[in-house]
């Protein structure tokens, strides 16, 4: 069993009555409730792609049947299986990302994993240097002598999230939380310039960065950029259907009408955000 890289488009996905009851019926209750309070309904689908994401994979990979997994998480928050009935591929580790408009899958044999998700956006109520002074402390000197090299505000701020990425993947991998102190992390990024499809790190878009870090059970982790000469040929992420999605699946719990209902009720996202999304 191989590296896993799967991608959903949860901002594009615009799901019919039938879909979105169908997967509500194929996630533990207690995340279907968590999921069901989320404000905007952006949150709600990727939140909702994310839990499908991460069956689907224990599904198909782990030879777990749908309906029998169960899924916790960390004191961290990291999501694990926590099932008593060890699979023959339960060495898979897995972690998940959803950020702008896709959630995302890493999974690896043998090797912790860690991913994350930036959609390059302007902030919300700030100018761009505002916005830089009050993150100033998640970056070294180094990195932001990077950052504020680019030429425009908007390839500044592209370079910020593309940092970004890479230290929440890393941190995500670890298995640490927030109050990790970030300047003890550093990244040299190289190119400066990435092409669309091409992997360094990936870039889905011109507004999506995602970074995945891998690093042995008990230590060192490194950047997918950083062993290159490692694995020559990074795995690519396929992107699904809304129906590769839920291909496996078998519901867990009945059907709630109620659950579209309140899903219908919900803005889509922030007015705010979503006249800086283009």
């Amino acid at each position: 069993m191989g590296s896993v890289r799967w991608a959903f488009p949860c901002g594009a996905w615009r799901p019919r009555r039938r879909e979105w009851l169908l997967a509500a019926q194929l996630v533990q209750p207690e995340e279907k409730d968590r999921i069901g309070q989320f404000v905007f309904a952006r949150d709600a689908k990727a939140a909702l792609a994310g839990r499908l994401l991460m069956r689907k994979l224990i599904a198909e990979k782990m030879c777990i049947p749908w309906n029998e997994v169960h899924l916790q998480r960390t004191s961290k928050g990291k999501p694990f299986l926590a099932n008593t009935v060890v699979s023959i591929n339960s060495n898979y580790n897995f972690n998940i990302s959803h950020q702008g408009d896709y959630a995302v899958l890493a999974a690896e044999p043998e090797l912790q994993v860690g991913i994350d998700i930036m959609k390059t956006n302007l902030p919300g109520s700030s100018s761009v240097p505002n916005f830089f002074h009050i993150m100033k402390r998640q970056f070294t000197e180094t990195e932001w002598d990077v950052i504020k090299s680019m030429s425009n505000e908007w390839m500044q701020l592209d370079m910020f999230y593309r940092h970004w990425a890479l230290k929440e993947s890393f941190l995500k991998a670890i298995g640490v939380g927030i109050g990790f102190n970030l300047q003890r992390i550093e990244f040299n990024v190289s190119p400066l310039q990435l092409e669309v499809g091409q992997v360094y790190e990936t870039r889905f878009d011109d507004h999506h960065h995602v970074a995945v870090a891998l690093g042995k059970q008990t230590g060192f982790l490194q950047k997918d950029s950083d062993v290159r000469s490692m694995e020559p040929n990074p795995p690519q992420f396929t992107l699904l259907t809304f129906e590769d999605l839920v291909a496996s699946g078998i519901p867990v719990a009945p059907e709630d009408s109620t659950y579209w209902d309140n899903f219908c009720s919900k803005q889509e996202s922030p007015v705010q955000q979503s006249s800086h999304s283009r």
